[in-house]
């Protein structure tokens, strides 16, 4: 059996909880959040995690909403799925939104969102003055006229 890659977690905070799958078989890993803040409804904040990451080479973090939050209380991540570059070496940040009609409280230890770590294609830019034709062509946003 293959060896798998390896992520290297940095603790920034004593507090800090390193990044742990819940179950065998899960594609996320819990992030937990080191602070504890209020999210009232309609309003957005960046909640700390307390780590950094370096993820394996050629892939990237993808930072998503958990399913129970966002049934149970209507809190998601803002900018799902948000990223973390394999270059990048700061704090995770996971920007949380409320949805709901009452405020929000995130307490300090609890799971906040998932980490999923991604392979990443790149590619070589090149400016064209056309591009192929397709049946659909510059068709888009509901121009199948379904919903």
């Amino acid at each position: 059996m293959k060896d798998n890659p390896i992520l290297r977690i940095r603790k920034l905070d004593a507090d800090a909880v390193v990044p742990r799958y819940a179950h065998p078989g899960d594609a996320g890993l819990d992030l937990i959040a080191v602070e504890a803040t209020e999210l009232p409804p309609g309003q957005s904040r960046m909640v700390r995690t307390g780590i950094a990451v370096q993820v394996p080479p050629g892939t990237e973090a993808q930072i998503r909403p958990r399913s129970g939050l966002a049934l149970k209380y209507q809190v998601t991540v803002l900018n799902a799925p948000g990223t973390v570059d394999e270059g990048y070496r700061g704090e995770v940040g996971v920007i949380l939104i409320n949805h709901g009609k009452v405020p929000f409280n995130v307490e300090k230890g609890m799971r906040i969102a998932q980490m999923i770590i991604k392979p990443v294609l790149t590619v070589e830019v090149e400016e064209a003055a056309e591009l192929t034709e397709t049946a659909r062509g510059d068709g888009g946003f509901g121009s199948t006229g379904e919903n």
